[in-house]
């Protein structure tokens, strides 16, 4: 296990940069989850690019740090730990929250950033008041008080129905989310909102929904891929939140295509 101290938080991070002229692809995980939802897509890649994978703080193995924090604080971290690394010619792969913090890198300036994935993620992803109810919710019965809602919308009902192990073990990394780390990332969602419409030079962008995903549904996405320009869309059919999780190849496969145009 790789770990380095940033801003006073450990982060658990692998990397795998030893392709020299390669691009790097850097994944940035949802809430609730943690680096082991890209495994099955960073397979799918063949060794074709550099890989970056992290916890971000709060999630995973990483360390908590001292809350209350923003978009801002994860993404700094993020900048970082890249740096440190001396990753180059990055391509951000942001899911969800993942997606914000690729979108603040993208506005504020990201050394060496040759493009971004942002999936299943949107300008603004739901309002104060639901994000609020949210945080109440945990705040008094805990992470087993969402578990089931969360997993309705991370995964199809096709997939719930003919991939129950699995789905007991995403609802486990949920589950072993704590709510202190929880609640003040759902806070940095509430918070963040983003425009790109006056940046008219943005770096290439592609936008993924996920047909049937109850969390950030595809006209979010799309308003997403309209307000970056030149940003493109694709939909993953009969996916929920998490399509690296539901069809990994095909999110391999889009991945690819799009880096290897950069």
């Amino acid at each position: 296990m790789n770990a380095v101290k940033i801003n006073g938080v450990v982060l658990h991070y692998r990397a795998d940069l030893h392709h020299r002229g390669t691009k790097t692809c850097v994944f940035i995980n949802s809430l609730g989850t943690d680096i082991r939802i890209w495994e099955q897509v960073v397979a799918g890649l063949g060794g074709r690019f550099n890989i970056v994978l992290y916890d971000k703080r709060g999630h995973g193995l990483s360390d908590l740090g001292a809350p209350p924090y923003g978009i801002a604080d994860y993404s700094e971290d993020l900048r970082q730990l890249l740096t440190i690394l001396g990753a180059r010619d990055i391509i951000l792969c942001g899911l969800s929250v993942g997606g914000l913090i690729a979108q603040h890198l993208m506005l504020n300036g990201l050394p060496g950033l040759r493009g971004a994935i942002l999936s299943n993620t949107g300008l603004k992803i739901g309002t104060e008041q639901s994000w609020n109810d949210r945080i109440s919710v945990v705040a008094a019965g805990g992470m087993v008080a969402i578990a089931d809602g969360v997993i309705e919308r991370w995964f199809s009902p096709a997939f719930r129905s003919q991939k129950q192990e699995q789905v007991v073990l995403y609802r486990n990394m949920l589950l072993r989310c704590s709510k202190e780390s929880y609640v003040p990332c759902c806070a940095a969602i509430r918070d963040a909102s983003f425009d790109h419409s006056n940046r008219p030079h943005a770096v290439p962008a592609l936008c993924i929904g996920g047909e049937v995903d109850g969390a950030t549904p595809p006209p979010l996405v799309q308003a997403l891929a309209a307000n970056i320009s030149g940003a493109s869309y694709v939909e993953i059919k009969g996916v929920g939140h998490l399509p690296c999780v539901e069809q990994p190849e095909r999110m391999a496969g889009i991945i690819s295509d799009f880096a290897g145009k950069l």
